[in-house]
């Protein structure tokens, strides 16, 4: 029996693909407020101000342009989302040593937020899968993935479209496939089941 992966249709992960020009826009105003902000100063540093400005522009022309960023542009959204990172943490740090505690604070808290969003972007086009193997099954989810041993699990359905993991801890997955399973796939899940799972599933003949 080979190892079976199925791309899935994750609730999750496909949330946050069409969350992330929103949070890549949030954080685009947050930075020009801090640069109009930082140009009212009575001595603002022009090189600090146009940088502002620059990254601002940068991502407002990137979520503009790319309409599936993460999909189409996934290292460079990245890039960006690590950037919008930076500026936070370094604002937060900047206001802390200013004793300026509770602007300072919410910038770190944006920053952790930020540094958590980079983490699961990083892990959505390489983890929306369903593994099926010897060992057991693995799940996608956020922030890490979830690994159940075949003592774990109760039934397995799965048909051309769909597949259901359903768990001795009264757990179940139900995820939507993003193609048309082949059905030899569905032949690997059908053997495995029969092998790891034989009291649900009788062997036939």
């Amino acid at each position: 029996m080979n190892p079976v992966s199925l791309p899935i249709v994750h609730p999750a992960f496909r949330s946050l693909k069409r969350n992330g020009r929103v949070l890549h826009l949030a954080a685009a105003g947050l930075i020009l407020t801090h640069a109009i902000t930082h140009f009212g100063n009575s001595d603002p540093n022009p090189i600090y101000l146009a940088c502002l400005f620059l990254i601002a522009l940068d991502i407002l022309i990137l979520v503009f342009a790319v309409r599936n960023l993460l999909n189409d542009m996934p290292r460079v959204n990245l890039f960006f989302r690590f950037i919008e990172f930076i500026f936070f943490m370094g604002i937060g740090v900047e206001m802390m040593v200013r004793s300026n505690w509770v602007v300072g604070a919410i910038h770190i808290v944006l920053s952790i937020a930020y540094i958590y969003l980079f983490y699961c972007e990083k892990k959505i086009n390489q983890e929306e899968y369903v593994a099926i193997h010897h060992t057991g099954i693995t799940i996608p989810s956020l922030p890490e993935s979830k690994f159940f041993i075949w003592s774990q699990i109760s039934t397995i359905q799965a048909d051309y479209h769909s597949i259901t993991v359903n768990t001795s801890l009264n757990k179940s997955y139900h995820f939507e496939l993003q193609e048309k399973m082949d059905a030899n796939d569905l032949e690997q899940i059908d053997q495995f089941c029969r092998y790891y799972l034989p009291e649900n599933y009788p062997q036939r003949g």
